[in-house]
């Protein structure tokens, strides 16, 4: 034991002294003076797979706990529950009125609470899902740690709740949130959710004629068991009652010191299972187990390693707006670490941050566990945006819950597209359950006698397939990233430019996902040519992508652009990556003929300028979106330092669909698109816009936008944006520097 203490202090003193060694960075820390007036006005804490909302209400200290991937039957995604401390003396409540700060410690993920000179430390565990709650104060006080849950009983789901889970606009009569089970004990209290063996899942795969394959599909919420338990030692439990907070019921069970106290512990282990409740117990009882000193600074390091990796700072006093835009981007990062190590991916629609629904909007009168687009259900038009942004800043380990998600519903994609069509390949629609299928509602309750039964009969998403190639695009790019430092300057020109890696990223997990991606638009699209008409390929032995999609935007299209760039990035990238590995012939021979049969991105001419066009034709325009400049951003096939640039930056000045529709609301991208095309003035206002303060207490706390709130993907292209403008590369994929960056700006980052 001794030993491998001593080692552990060698390796964290060692990286101190390496960290000096290279400029350390310490974000700084944020912090309020004043409390909150209710949990819209909370501060996000984190680590590892659980964000906590904290905040302090009339002298009260509460906060809610949500872990990934915490699933009920209807793929709602529960929170914990809520805690609440509170403190007393001789003269009764301790109400923080004559000091009061609370602050994030941004550098060690640690929520530190001073209120009347009781200091209260909240943090969570990177590597195990366990919280602790300490606090200290120079003279005893008494303190009572209560557990709230407004899943003591069965909840109706009301017409517009609907939302929440994966039934989203339909109409299930006297569909339940069912209750928890809720044990306490003397010092400590169990709560968990246990599903059923038939879920929501069962429901979608006999919707979709897929009930014969049930046993063959990834269900990850069948029987699933999520919860937790809270030990706090000092404590003794003394009284349950009923209340109410936001629009919720709820019922309470307090724990109370039995005499004043300077200190003490609070310790809350979180756990998921679908192999019964012993199981659960025992991972509970593990978590709580641990070395939790050695595990605390075992977080600590990973959090100190975590900000060295990259960072964007400016000591620039008199530019309020650059300021405040790289403020909110390290806010908006440090939310997404707290779940670097989630089975499941951080999701667009809120995180692990969301609050009480009334809020956001007093349309949604809903418990805590409410948010827009369902919490199973995976949008990935969206998700990417969260996940893009990570390969600059060099967080590939926190990539891995997104792309894991894709890897293990590679079974299922491919059943699908076997099962519908006959053809190879693997299937990933918009939309997308947890399990891997179509989202129940979006899928067409109302579809007519015969129609494709491998299509959403939505007039949004019929088509919408080719986000799939997004994630092998992220996968792939990670592999090739590297370092690059700026150093403060106002010129571009004084900066400097490195290639090491601090951390390397392996494909090859993922390899197999993108050859079946890659081998479903090839097959597919051969099968539907030959299924409309005589010939697989069209004139030029190239494939005819329709019917397509233009994002959501240009419906029934004819080789989108969107789809087209996609599959011509990830296939040279694949090949390039098969060739530099050493794979046999045959195989590269494969995808390099599939690159061959992929069409020349369409164009057109607009008053005499050449653009970019959104498809060769489509029938009609249904969103918002911009695919006419995807070959620009994610795919970097137009743009600076390429050939391409001018016709890029016509698309941007003359289609009239981008004059329409560019925008910075939620998922919408014109931030990160002027970036990418050199356009400097327009880049530093439209990602100021993106990045400025949200509308609530907490800055980088965006939303609803066309989402919900905190909107995470409005957070993450606000990082793509401020990136671009830092970082990208030519055709040769050499680095250039402040691309898009006004000459004026002081700046300081390290990006990958």
């Amino acid at each position: 034991m001794l030993r491998n203490f001593l080692i552990f202090l060698f390796s964290v003193f060692a990286f101190i002294a390496n960290a000096e060694n290279n400029h350390l960075y310490i974000p700084d820390s944020y912090s309020w003076t004043t409390q909150s007036k209710n949990s819209s006005e909370s501060m996000p804490c984190g680590g590892g797979s659980i964000g906590l909302n904290v905040w302090v209400e009339n002298g009260d200290i509460l906060f809610y706990v949500q872990r990934s991937g915490a699933f009920d039957e209807n793929n709602t995604m529960l929170k914990a529950g809520r805690f609440r401390l509170q403190f007393f003396d001789e003269n009764g409540k301790i109400e923080g009125q004559r000091v009061f700060k609370q602050t994030l410690n941004l550098y060690s993920s640690e929520m530190k609470i001073n209120m009347d000179d009781i200091n209260t430390v909240i943090s969570v565990d990177v590597f195990n899902p366990l919280i602790q709650v300490k606090f200290y104060s120079p003279k005893p006080v008494k303190a009572v740690i209560s557990y709230e849950s407004w899943r003591y009983k069965d909840r109706l789901i009301r017409k517009m709740e609907f939302q929440q889970c994966s039934y989203k606009f339909g109409k299930v009569p006297n569909l339940m949130t069912k209750a928890d089970s809720i044990v306490p004990d003397k010092h400590s209290i169990l709560f968990y959710h246990q599903n059923p063996d038939s879920t929501v899942f069962d429901a979608t795969a006999w919707e979709q004629g897929l009930q014969d394959c049930r046993k063959e599909m990834f269900n990850p919420i069948g029987k699933l068991i999520s919860g937790g338990k809270m030990v706090c030692p000092d404590f003794r439990l003394t009284a349950k009652h009923n209340a109410i907070y936001a629009s919720t019921d709820y019922v309470s069970w307090q724990f109370e010191t039995q005499k004043a106290i300077k200190r003490t512990a609070i310790y809350i282990a979180l756990g998921d299972t679908q192999d019964g409740l012993d199981a659960f117990n025992s991972q509970i009882n593990e978590t709580l187990r641990h070395n939790k000193k050695a595990d605390y600074q075992h977080s600590i390091t990973w959090w100190h390693s975590f900000w060295q990796r990259s960072y964007i700072k400016t000591e620039s006093k008199d530019n309020a707006k650059l300021a405040q835009m790289v403020r909110n981007y390290t806010l908006f990062r440090y939310m997404l670490g707290c779940n670097a190590f989630g089975k499941w991916p951080t999701k667009f629609n809120g995180g692990l941050f969301t609050f009480d629904p009334v809020y956001v909007d007093p349309k949604y009168p809903f418990t805590p566990d409410f948010r827009r687009w369902g919490g199973g259900t995976f949008t990935a038009q969206n998700q990417r945006l969260v996940y893009w942004p990570m390969i600059k800043s060099g967080d590939y380990d926190m990539l891995r819950s997104q792309l894991d998600f894709y890897a293990r519903l590679l079974p299922t994609g491919m059943l699908r597209s076997k099962v519908y069509w006959g053809h190879g390949g693997a299937y990933f629609n918009e939309q997308i359950e947890n399990f891997g299928l179509p989202n129940i509602d979006e899928y067409g309750k109302k579809r007519p006698s015969g129609f494709d039964p491998g299509v959403e009969y939505n007039a949004w998403l019929e088509y919408t397939w080719d986000t799939a190639l997004e994630f092998c695009g992220i996968a792939l790019a990670a592999s090739n990233a590297g370092a690059t430092i700026s150093e403060l300057s106002p010129k571009a020109g004084t900066a400097i430019s490195g290639s090491s890696k601090a951390m390397s990223f392996d494909v090859s997990p993922y390899i197999p996902l993108i050859k079946q991606c890659l081998r479903f638009f090839d097959e597919h699209y051969q099968w539907q040519a030959k299924r409309l008409g005589r010939k697989a390929l069209d004139g030029d032995g190239h494939l005819i992508i329709y019917p397509g999609s233009g994002c959501e935007t240009f419906k029934m299209a004819y080789n989108p652009a969107s789809t087209i760039a996609g599959l011509a990035f990830v296939s040279k990238a694949l090949c390039d990556y098969l060739i530099r590995t050493n794979s046999d012939s045959d195989t590269i021979a494969v995808y390099k003929a599939i690159e061959k049969r992929i069409p020349e991105i369409p164009t057109r001419y607009i008053n005499g300028h050449k653009t970019i066009a959104p498809a060769v034709t489509w029938a009609r325009i249904n969103n918002r979106e911009l695919p006419q400049l995807y070959p620009v951003f994610p795919w970097h096939l137009y743009g600076v330092g390429h050939d391409s640039l001018q016709t890029a930056i016509n698309t941007w000045l003359y289609d009239p669909y981008v004059k329409q529709f560019k925008g910075v609301t939620s998922w919408e991208q014109a931030n990160i698109f002027a970036a990418d095309l050199g356009l400097t003035d327009e880049a530093a206002e439209l990602n100021y816009e993106k990045l400025k303060d949200g509308p609530y207490r907490f800055p980088a706390f965006w939303g609803p936008g066309h989402d919900w709130a905190p909107d995470h993907n409005w957070g993450g292209s606000g990082m793509i944006g401020l990136q671009e403008m830092l970082l990208q590369f030519d055709k040769s994929n050499k680095p250039i520097i402040k691309p898009a960056w006004p000459n004026d700006w002081l700046v300081k980052f390290k990006l990958e």
